[in-house]
């Protein structure tokens, strides 16, 4: 099983900015990168910048498997240096959600193994499918609590890494609006979010209205010391790595988080 460290970084960019971003996240010795798969695929990005960097694992955050044919990933993961790839799925939507993972992940047994694999995981079926068929879950918006709680479905020896969203900044009511117009206010409206939003004990009130008990249960604001207890209490709770949106984060913060996690 690839290590995926105790702190990750996401990047939101495309093109050689990418490369040289992750390449300075590499040098400060980020765990790992994960690189979101939108829409579409990125494969090719992800090739950019595991040529382009020393050694960080690479992730897929997430690839959709509605959308990526098995077979691109399969050829993808044969081409790229062992350990550097980390096949980050999710996406299934439709009626059978866990019966079109399950036919996908078949798909890619015999040629990328579960130990480089990681599902998107919100709902404790998912949890268990990435528990049993993956290296483990990578869920975002979720509680500390929720942490807790998915770290007893997965067990001890299956990795946790919780995307967070991360608004720098020391006036609270203007951080939590920031929250609230990022991609808190869009996954709200979908229902795989909305449900674990439910599960977490939120109401549909604090769902529709995006409550303020909503925001600070789900993101992490504040200026550098508030953000890196947030962290720590997320790696308390049971989070093996959490990763934080480093575009959208102050430059200055990039080598003073590393050393806080490391």
């Amino acid at each position: 099983m690839t290590n995926l460290g105790a702190l990750g970084a996401t990047l939101g960019t495309t093109g050689p900015e990418t490369v040289t971003a992750a390449a300075e996240l590499d040098e400060l010795g980020y765990a790992t990168l994960w690189l979101p798969g939108g829409q579409g695929s990125n494969l090719p990005l992800i090739a950019d910048v595991i040529h382009g960097t020393a050694k960080i694992p690479v992730a897929s955050g997430i690839l959709p498997v509605d959308r990526v044919p098995a077979a691109d990933i399969a050829r993808a993961y044969a081409d790229l240096p062992a350990g550097r790839f980390v096949v980050g799925l999710g996406g299934a939507h439709g009626p059978r959600p866990l019966a079109t993972l399950n036919d996908y992940l078949d798909e890619l047994d015999d040629t990328v193994p579960a130990s480089d694999r990681i599902l998107s995981a919100l709902g404790p079926k998912m949890l268990e499918l990435a528990r049993d068929r993956a290296s483990g879950a990578y869920p975002f918006l979720v509680t500390t609590d929720y942490v807790a709680s998915a770290r007893e479905i997965l067990g001890a020896g299956k990795q946790l890494v919780v995307l967070l969203s991360v608004v720098p900044g020391a006036d609270t009511a203007a951080t939590r609006e920031r929250a609230r117009e990022g991609s808190l206010r869009f996954l709200a409206g979908m229902p795989g979010y909305a449900n674990n939003f439910r599960r977490m004990g939120f109401t549909d009130a604090d769902i529709a209205d995006l409550s303020d008990r909503l925001v600070d249960g789900l993101t992490v604001r504040g200026d550098l010391d508030a953000v890196v207890a947030r962290l720590r209490e997320y790696r308390a709770a049971g989070a093996d790595q959490v990763v934080v949106p480093a575009g959208d984060l102050p430059r200055e913060w990039w080598p003073a988080l590393a050393e806080a996690l490391r």
